[in-house]
């Protein structure tokens, strides 16, 4: 194994309440050294990181790589390599998939295949229920013991309370994180867009903001009854941010996660029936974008997630009402990032801990900060490197996204993943 020295770049690791020029010294894969000038005995391969950042690796809580089942749309292959592309180390899929990821031999499996590749690291939640039906909790310690860090029935809301109440439970007792896809299905059923002035000029059915509002309600009620953690995924409406607030103003162990697409966009953005802006839950109104990026700031949303949902031109390119919801995210994630951060005066130290520590923190897993002896799990980062986003130049297969041709300012220019280069770019040399 290659070891090497990461010279002069601003090293900035919140977990360490570290942000410095500094050198980084990798050895066997982890990290032996932080500090200036550094002068090791051995001969590493020296990496110039002059005028770049070095953070911990980006872990993604939210991806969808569609194996098994849907291969055609992206697989473990393409969505790795697509996540070192972006700067991620780590990915959690989720287990929408073709099966259910809701038997410990399917997680195993994935896990050992994903192994074999290179790009960044598998992290599985398995469904909650079997099926994803919303009806029979899957067996959640054989699940932990296969390598599940977290459970899911995400692309459904469980409308049960009484099993939602025992998933609380038992996810705790074998320490997987629950994520909820909050959003009631009998006011969402047969919704298109953001149910407001929009859906109405499109003459589209809409999906009200209280969809997710009321699930987001009810799960919160019950984590306040159990006493147990519980994360929302992709937060997306100003009252249901009002309503996570709330609750962890009274103690609540309740997280919650956006995406760069409700930070950027609304649902103006489906222009004349745009199926790249099509996306579950809906882009909302400019009240929405303001409330999420305020959350980010104040501290109520702790993670950046990308919600990558890739679909292929089968899915995208046919009539509004026909066309998949979802987008692609994992390599234009990070730059996206990176422009909020410029435009709301967010800290860099706080968007890695959106984007690396409070991922980390949440699964309980290993990386997210740059501790002498943690995984050599590193993001390098050139923040004045402008670039256009081609969608098609990427490596997922798929190229579902409203922001192709967007010209971005900053940019993962290398990824390693326990010590190995697993994404260098193009347009960089070290």
């Amino acid at each position: 194994m290659v070891d090497y020295l990461i010279q002069g770049g601003r090293v900035v690791d919140p977990a360490q309440n570290l942000d410095q020029i500094a050198d980084v010294l990798i050895e066997d894969g982890r990290i032996k050294a932080i500090g200036p000038n550094l002068t090791p005995s051995n001969q590493p391969r020296i990496l110039n990181a002059k005028d770049k950042w070095v953070w911990p690796g980006l872990i993604d809580l939210h991806v969808h790589l569609r194996e098994p089942g849907h291969e055609y749309k992206e697989d473990l292959a393409s969505g790795l390599k697509a996540a070192a592309a972006g700067g991620f180390t780590q990915v959690l899929a989720m287990p929408n998939t073709s099966p259910p990821l809701d038997e410990a031999n399917l997680v195993l499996g994935l896990l050992a295949k994903a192994a074999t590749l290179p790009g960044a690291k598998l992290l599985i939640a398995a469904a909650m229920t079997r099926g994803r039906a919303g009806l029979e909790l899957t067996e959640y310690e054989d699940l932990k013991a296969a390598g599940a860090v977290a459970v899911s029935d995400d692309g459904s809301w469980v409308a049960d309370g009484q099993v939602m109440r025992r998933i609380l439970d038992y996810a705790f007792v074998a320490g997987l994180l629950p994520l909820s896809h909050a959003q009631a299905p009998d006011l969402a059923k047969d919704g298109l867009i953001f149910e407001g002035r929009v859906a109405t000029r499109l003459g589209l059915t809409g999906i009200p903001a209280q969809a997710e509002e009321i699930a987001v309600f009810r799960d919160l009620a019950l984590a306040e009854l159990t006493g147990r953690p519980l994360h929302i995924c992709h937060v997306s409406t100003h009252k249901a941010v009002s309503l996570i607030r709330a609750a962890q103003a009274k103690g609540l162990k309740v997280t919650a996660e956006t995406c760069p697409h409700y930070l950027f966009l609304t649902d103006e953005a489906v222009g004349d029936y745009n199926t790249a802006a099509k996306m579950n839950p809906p882009l909302g109104e400019m009240a929405d974008r303001a409330a999420l990026r305020e959350a980010l700031l104040d501290g109520t949303i702790a993670v950046i997630a990308s919600d990558h949902a890739p679909h292929s031109v089968l899915e995208k390119e046919v009539e509004f009402a026909e066309a998949a919801f979802g987008i692609t995210g994992l390599e234009t994630t990070l730059s996206l990032s990176l422009e909020l951060a410029r435009e709301i005066n967010l800290p860099i130290s706080r968007l890695v801990t959106l984007l690396a520590t409070n991922p980390a923190k949440l699964l309980n897993i290993e990386g997210g900060h740059l501790g002498i002896g943690a995984p050599a799990d590193l993001t390098i980062v050139d923040p004045t490197l402008e670039y256009v986003y081609e969608a098609e130049k990427g490596f997922s297969k798929s190229h579902n996204t409203p922001f192709n041709g967007r010209k971005f300012q900053g940019r993962a220019v290398l990824t390693l993943v326990d010590g190995r280069i697993r994404y260098t770019c193009p347009l960089v040399t070290f």
